[in-house]
Formats: C-alpha cells, sequence, structure tokens
C-alpha cells in the first residue's frame, strides 16, 4: 500500500481510536472533575495522533522518524496516567489493563515503522513510501 496521506496509515487509526477511547473514560466516573489529570491525558493522547500525522507531511523520513519518537513518547506517558487514573478509581482495573494494551500496541507498531523507515531505501512521503507489512513487523 502506497501512503498517500496519514488517514492511511494503522498506527494513526490505533491512535485516533485510542484519543476517542481517553476522552469517553475522562467523561465519566469523577474522571471528569480532575481537570489536571483528565487534560493531561487527553493532551498525550491528542499527541500521539498529532504527531504522527504531523511527522509524514513532513516528507522526509528523518523528520517523521523524530515525530513518532514523540507519539511513542506520548504513548508512553498515557500509560503512566492510566496508573495514576486506575488508583483513583476512575477507571476499573479491565480498562486500565485495555487502555494500557492499547498503548503498547500503538508504541509496537511506532517502533516498527521507525525501524523500517531507518532500513529503507525510500526517503520519505515525497518519494512514495510504501507501508510496511502489516502490524509493522518489519
Amino acid at each position: 500500500m502506497t501512503i498517500k496521506k496519514f488517514e492511511d496509515l494503522k498506527v494513526w487509526k490505533h491512535a485516533f481510536s485510542l484519543t476517542q477511547n481517553v476522552y469517553e473514560l475522562t467523561q465519566q466516573n469523577g474522571f471528569e472533575r480532575d481537570y489536571a489529570l483528565k487534560d493531561q491525558i487527553r493532551r498525550a493522547s491528542i499527541s500521539v495522533m498529532n504527531n504522527i500525522s504531523e511527522g509524514i507531511d513532513r516528507s522526509g523520513n528523518k523528520e517523521f522518524i523524530q515525530f513518532l519518537a514523540i507519539a511513542k513518547g506520548s504513548a508512553a506517558e498515557i500509560r503512566s496516567m492510566l496508573y495514576i487514573a486506575e488508583s483513583q478509581g476512575y477507571i476499573s482495573e479491565n480498562q486500565f489493563l485495555e487502555l494500557k494494551k492499547h498503548c503498547i500496541e500503538i508504541s509496537r507498531m511506532i517502533g516498527g515503522l521507525i525501524k523500517y523507515l531507518k532500513n529503507t531505501s525510500y526517503k520519505g512521503t515525497k518519494f512514495i513510501v510504501k507501508e510496511p507489512r502489516d502490524n509493522y513487523d518489519a
């Protein structure tokens, strides 16, 4: 599959889904009143998807890799905040485990995409980058 826009990337679709889940969870169970945590976890989830999209539109692999690294860091930040959310009773253990799993999967996909970009002869989207194999297992 040729990547023509960020919406073509499976990892961006997963990040968008994660952001939707974060927004849904932060609107309930007391989470909605913890303004600092709610704002920070939402910002981190937005950061994952936005850095993926901004990186690919920079058109060069080096910049794309830099933005992917930031997105991966934001996914870790979300995981960290999930521990707080669970400990405060804002989310259940099952919700915690599901979101944590989602973050880990996105981090794995981003890591695989970074590895692919570092090893490909393509230099960026301006040179028609091909998406790596399914789930970025390079």
